[in-house]
């Protein structure tokens, strides 16, 4: 949709003769349709110079972007006839005989149906048997349906063989805004036609023209928040202009159309956005709160502020969208410098948790207190560290490889990266800050910046980590699980020297790195309480993981295992043999195994089920212990 030539240029006078501007500066031929439409047009001018005249068109589209209209251009272009031409056309800048009864919808030959209060075979078979007519006085009998996706099926059905072979004096024009509603065998047998969405900026240039003629002053801002509120449709933004004109009476003013929108103020969206992003949730919510006051609708400001969440990201990429007029000056200056300041993953987290936010905020029966946790969970999220930092600082303490950065984004801060040989620590929203804060309790050595690389190298590419930094000697040795075991013994931990002993496969241990199995009914706490345990016994941090390798047996398995080996052991010995051949009824209860000096116990002994005689002889069903 567009404006047309000055039919009325003066203001529009009060009473029973106002029309509306959607009505009064509705298109009248193609020139007007150039605004938004211009490859409809451009086909159009081509098929009427070629003769190549389709029977039916389809118009699609959302409300508001001209579809009726058009169709009505279309009716006219095809009836076109004056004292000097006579014949299709698309340049109608002269009335001719029918043009002006078609745009009023008063032609004989033009007949307009809405489909969605004649949706039954019988309204389409009204239309089946008068095609068989010649038309009354035009060139061709044009019928236009609107919303034709509330025909029937039986409608449908029936329309088909006359939409494929209509009278040469008969065109069908279709208009629907549910394309996929519509039989692909309609469809099919149709020339099709997406109307676009007008832009903002074309939008402003639409009511800035129209304004001119009416003469209504006009703020440029009122007029971009209007056209921001249109989204795309020329009768919506004209509705909203007509009641911006009648609430500021009879001028267009950014706060009379900000307070008549319920919208907030594009500069204090603005700041929010800055406090959000700087995780201040103090001057946030005074910021929000400000806006409430002041008649804003949370659920508004949640969506503005997502809006200029989408535009700073926008600007990242194409920096040339800052031009776009329907942008006010704050927008464009700090848009573009928070795009420079902000990092990709911030933004695209703000936009996430706004996409859920804001649904949130309709729903809740306190929507302003929803919408002030949503600007909570916001600031909040600005003090973590992106995914790709924490990644590279974890990295950096265990020793793994990390993919390396694009080179045409940094992680860090959505930019180039610096060829500088080392970068200062990067906060959440990628904004060089001071030096990192550990956490309570936590390694300092989890909150180090990560130096850049000399050379950008392509994704994933795999770069060797620096050498861990040398830890000190433990004060007590740790080389295997008997070790562990006996710390627990020695610091009266009974408990998890039970779990050790029964539960944990060792896997690999080497200073300061434990690797271990759990067997499937072991608590998962082990891992905690071991990094705890042996960092406080030997003095040095330990980074206990789990392995899926089964390891080696548990202790009380590996003891077991010898065990049962030292039984097998002694019934092959032949003295041993020959004693239980000796006694029937005897039996081995245990074996020990005597160094040159001292006695090595290998097993907690099990108490002996006999006793030896008083006399110390060996009688039979007697337990033997070597």
């Amino acid at each position: 949709m567009g404006a047309t030539s000055t039919d009325h240029p003066t203001p529009a006078s009060s009473g029973s003769g106002y029309r509306v501007l959607a009505r009064k500066y509705r298109p009248k031929d193609f020139s007007d349709l150039m605004v938004g439409q211009e490859p409809m047009v451009r086909t159009l001018t081509n098929a009427f110079e070629t003769g190549r005249i389709a029977q039916a068109y389809m118009l699609t589209g959302v409300r508001g972007v001209g579809k009726t209209t058009t169709a009505r251009i279309l009716a006219r272009a095809l009836n076109y006839k004056t004292t000097d031409i006579d014949k299709p056309t698309i340049d109608l800048r002269v009335l001719g005989e029918h043009c002006q009864a078609i745009m009023e919808g008063r032609h004989v030959d033009v007949i307009e149906m809405d489909a969605a209060s004649h949706t039954g075979i019988d309204d389409i078979r009204e239309i089946i048997e008068q095609v068989r007519y010649r038309p009354v006085s035009a060139r061709y009998k044009v019928y236009i349906i609107d919303e034709v996706h509330m025909l029937s099926t039986q409608a449908f059905n029936g329309l088909l063989k006359t939409l494929e072979e209509p009278p040469e004096h008969v065109k069908f024009i279709f208009a629907t805004t549910e394309i996929r509603k519509v039989p692909i065998t309609v469809l099919s047998r149709c020339q099709r036609f997406d109307l676009r969405r007008i832009s903002a900026a074309d939008l402003v240039g639409l009511f800035t023209t129209i304004l001119e003629k009416e003469g209504v002053p006009a703020e440029q801002e009122a007029l971009a928040m209007i056209a921001r509120a249109a989204e795309g449709s020329a009768r919506d933004g004209l509705s909203l202009l007509d009641q911006a004109i009648a609430h500021g009476g009879g001028r267009v003013i950014g706060e009379t159309v900000r307070s008549m929108l319920g919208l907030a103020d594009r500069a204090r969206i603005v700041d929010l956005f800055e406090h959000v992003v700087r995780g201040d949730v103090a001057a946030a919510l005074s910021e929000f709160g400000g806006q409430y006051e002041a008649g804003a609708n949370p659920v508004v400001v949640l969506t503005d502020l997502a809006d200029f969440t989408h535009l700073v990201t926008r600007f990242k990429y194409i920096p040339e969208s800052a031009n776009d007029p329907s942008l006010s000056e704050v927008e464009r200056v700090r848009g573009q410098e928070f795009a420079n300041d902000v990092s990709v993953s911030t933004l695209s987290r703000l936009w996430q948790m706004l996409l859920k936010g804001i649904p949130e905020a309709e729903a809740s029966s306190r929507p302003a207190g929803a919408a002030e946790m949503v600007l909570i969970r916001l600031a909040h999220a600005a003090h973590l560290p992106s995914p790709e930092d924490a990644a590279r600082r974890v990295a950096e303490l265990t020793g793994s490889e990390v993919p390396r950065p694009a080179p045409n984004g940094s992680v860090g801060n959505g930019g180039p990266r610096s060829s500088a040989p080392s970068m200062p620590p990067i906060n959440a929203r990628g904004i060089e800050a001071g030096p990192a804060r550990a956490p309570s309790g936590g390694p300092t050595a989890m909150l180090r910046a990560v130096p850049a690389p000399e050379q950008p190298a392509p994704i994933l590419e795999r770069v060797p980590q620096p050498a861990p930094e040398a830890q000190p000697e433990p004060r007590v040795p740790v080389a295997s699980m008997e070790d562990i075991s006996d710390l627990c013994g020695k610091n009266r931990e009974p408990v998890l020297r039970a779990r050790i002993r029964s539960s944990v496969h060792l896997v690999k241990i080497e200073p300061g790195r434990l690797e271990i199995n759990l067997e499937p009914d072991a608590p998962k706490t082990i891992v905690n309480d071991l990094t705890t345990k042996l960092r406080e016994w030997t003095g040095i941090t330990w980074w206990v993981t789990l392995s899926n390798e089964r390891g080696a047996p548990t202790l009380v398995q590996a003891e077991e295992q010898a065990k049962q080996a030292r039984f097998t052991d002694a019934r092959a010995d032949p003295d041993v043999a020959a004693i239980l051949a000796q006694f029937p009824g005897s039996r081995i209860t245990d074996v020990r195994i005597r160094a040159a000096e001292e006695e090595i116990e290998t097993e907690e002994l099990v108490p002996a089920a006999a006793a030896e005689s008083e006399e110390g002889d060996i009688l039979p069903g007697d337990d033997i212990e070597l």
